[in-house]
């Protein structure tokens, strides 16, 4: 536990500002070249009345992303007071800055308008297990505001099983659970869209689509246009560059069978970075690398300096 105090500690000393719990859409200004670290942690102090769903909706954050960061606090009564962290510092995705990048791993969707040097980021409901959302490249096909809703027969057979039938078709209004816009993308039978519930944003709640809170999708729909990519990955390590140091953010790996140990997902990241020539020349705080792993909290958290050679490999058989 001393380890992980001192990670968050690190965490919040180079970043964390204190804010009143107010809306604040993530529109971030994306780092110098080279680097790949934007936003900062925030901490807020809790009302009584506040529950991390409502808390996280109203700083784009998703409800799981708020437990991750706040191990111990609970999530529907956190209590008057109680100082809780804000993760609204990110590693960016790796790959291109383009279009809509959409991580799996950390239920987040970014996009990247082009010609703006900035990144715009939101939190996800995606596919449920069983209901898979899928690892894919597309783009956005359509927009429709105001949708209604035909649910395919997997779905109304699935609810018909479960004693809960459907209608055949549910028309716009506050009863839709696509909300009040949807996009349709590439990748057959997938769409990012709305939501009639308040909570779920942020777990995998949905049948493979990728919900977003309704301020959200609106915001999105009024900047994204027809065409725009969309890259979906499944990234539950994202490691990267900042004022010459080098972090790393770890979230719980979706595909997690439960007997996965904290050996084998310290391998997965020793194997990461060691097909990263970029990371060559790396000098590893191995204490903190373990800690990071283990904590699952989606910090960015720094694990490295630039410019000092260590031999990685001997490393790993510590593991």
């Amino acid at each position: 536990m001393l380890l992980r105090a001192v990670s968050v500690t690190r965490c919040l000393s180079m970043a964390a500002i204190l804010v009143s719990a107010s809306t604040q859409a993530l529109e971030l200004p994306l780092p110098p070249p080279g680097e790949d670290v934007v936003g900062q942690v925030q901490v807020i102090k809790a009302k009584y009345e506040d529950t991390f769903a409502d808390l996280g909706a109203a700083n784009d954050l998703g409800y799981l992303e708020m437990v991750a960061a706040n191990p111990g606090v609970d999530a529907w009564l956190p209590g008057e007071g109680t100082e809780i962290i804000l993760p609204t510092r990110f590693i960016l995705p790796p790959g291109p800055r383009e279009g809509i990048v959409i991580n799996l791993a950390e239920y987040r969707l970014y996009y990247y308008p082009k010609g703006q040097n900035v990144v715009h980021t939101f939190p996800l409901g995606i596919g449920r297990e069983g209901w898979g959302s899928p690892i894919t490249t597309a783009r956005i096909t359509s927009k429709i505001p105001n949708p209604g809703w035909t649910p395919p027969k997997s779905i109304l057979a699935e609810h018909a099983a479960n004693g809960d039938p459907l209608p055949a078709y549910v028309p716009p209004g506050p009863d839709n659970p696509l909300g009040p816009y949807k996009m349709g993308l590439s990748a057959s039978g997938y769409l990012i869209h709305g939501s009639n519930k308040k909570f779920g944003i942020g777990m995998r709640v949905s049948h493979g689509c990728f919900r977003m809170l309704n301020h959200n999708v609106l915001e999105l729909a009024s900047m994204v246009s027809v065409g725009t990519s969309v890259r979906i990955i499944n990234e539950p390590y994202k490691f990267g560059r900042s004022d010459g140091k080098i972090f790393l953010e770890a979230h719980t790996p979706l595909e997690e069978s439960g007997h996965e140990s904290v050996v084998d997902k310290h391998t997965a990241v020793i194997n990461a970075l060691l097909k990263d020539d970029q990371f060559s020349d790396l000098q590893l705080d191995w204490d903190m690398l373990r800690e990071v792993v283990a904590a699952e909290d989606g910090l960015p958290v720094e694990i490295a300096q630039q410019g000092q050679q260590a031999v990685v490999h001997a490393e790993t058989q510590a593991f």
